[in-house]
């Protein structure tokens, strides 16, 4: 990572990708540095979320730091200033800042204009602290990465452009089942396709969900309607109608696929009632490796800035 921010996956190297999630394995083990000791650190939230804010506040205060939370009533990006006007305050008050926004462009604003390090907790475009977490449940329960078939469900959103430059990145096969006309974005499909040509692992669309899930490692959905999206409900919910993850849906993964989910999950859309809780889900400890992987980039980034 030479950059002082981590916006996307795409800010890093294949090989880098894999040393991030070893870190996260690492720390996981048990923290014994305090590398934010005396450094505050602003989370600026747009979007609200249980499991992101709490996993950065309770991983910067094991490191050692201290937290500003920034609700989108206080900081309101380009509506009570510009955003370069609040990233040149931030610069001089706080070490770092934790950001989940809307638009991807005003988080690439945020970091041009500040010499301190930006982190994306989501974005429209990238939601990679959750790619680096995936990846590090689906290591501790397979053992392995490389040649594992990851198959993904549903809109072709952050999650899932993250997921698929994460796979490639460490050589894992990435499918994504998805209408046609809600594809991951044409910059993130090709970065995971350049990825894919080096490391030896296939991305692959498919528009039928079966036919993504046959013999998958890993069977991985998310919301159809994501905080932004609500006037498109109606449409949305017609559109991925067929894209309904069930017990019969996941029949055809191998014996023992893993279920992942990013939550909040809604029962009846993307999901049967039954999936959360399936014997072979690992949703609860994907929320948990969220702090751990977050832990693993803060260490990253502080370590150089």
């Amino acid at each position: 990572m030479e950059g002082k921010d981590f916006l996307t996956i795409a800010d890093l190297l294949p090989n880098e990708v894999e040393d991030l999630i070893q870190q996260a394995l690492i720390l996981k083990a048990g923290i014994t540095e305090r590398l934010l000791d005396g450094k505050i650190i602003a989370l600026i939230f747009e979007k609200p979320s249980l499991r992101t804010r709490v996993s950065f506040e309770v991983g910067i205060r094991q490191l050692g730091g201290d937290t500003i939370y920034l609700s989108q009533q206080d900081i309101a990006f380009g509506k009570r200033e510009p955003v370069e006007d609040s990233a040149r305050v931030l610069d001089r008050l706080v070490d770092g800042v934790v950001a989940r926004v809307f638009s991807h462009r005003n988080l690439e604003i945020l970091a041009e204009c500040t010499t301190i390090p930006v982190i994306n907790a989501l974005s429209d475009l990238a939601h990679p602290c959750q790619a680096i977490g995936d990846m590090l449940t689906i290591l501790e329960r397979k053992g392995r990465l490389k040649g594992l078939n990851i198959a993904y469900v549903g809109d072709g959103n952050n999650i899932a452009g993250s997921l698929a430059l994460a796979c490639a990145s460490v050589g894992a096969n990435f499918t994504i089942a998805s209408p046609s006309e809600y594809r991951i974005p044409d910059v993130v499909w090709e970065d995971a396709l350049s990825r894919a040509s080096t490391t030896g692992s296939r991305v692959l669309w498919e528009e039928n969900a079966e036919d993504a899930v046959a013999n998958a490692d890993v069977v991985y959905t998310d919301v159809w309607i994501s905080m932004g999206q609500e006037i498109e409900t109606e449409q949305r919910l017609k559109t991925f109608s067929s894209y309904r993850v069930s017990e019969s849906l996941v029949e055809g993964a191998k014996k023992d696929f893993l279920f992942m989910h990013d939550m909040p999950a809604h029962r009846g859309e993307e999901i049967t009632s039954g999936m959360l809780d399936h014997p072979q889900s690992v949703v609860f400890y994907q929320a948990e490796n969220r702090l751990h992987a977050q832990n693993a980039i803060l260490k990253e980034l502080f370590e150089r800035f």
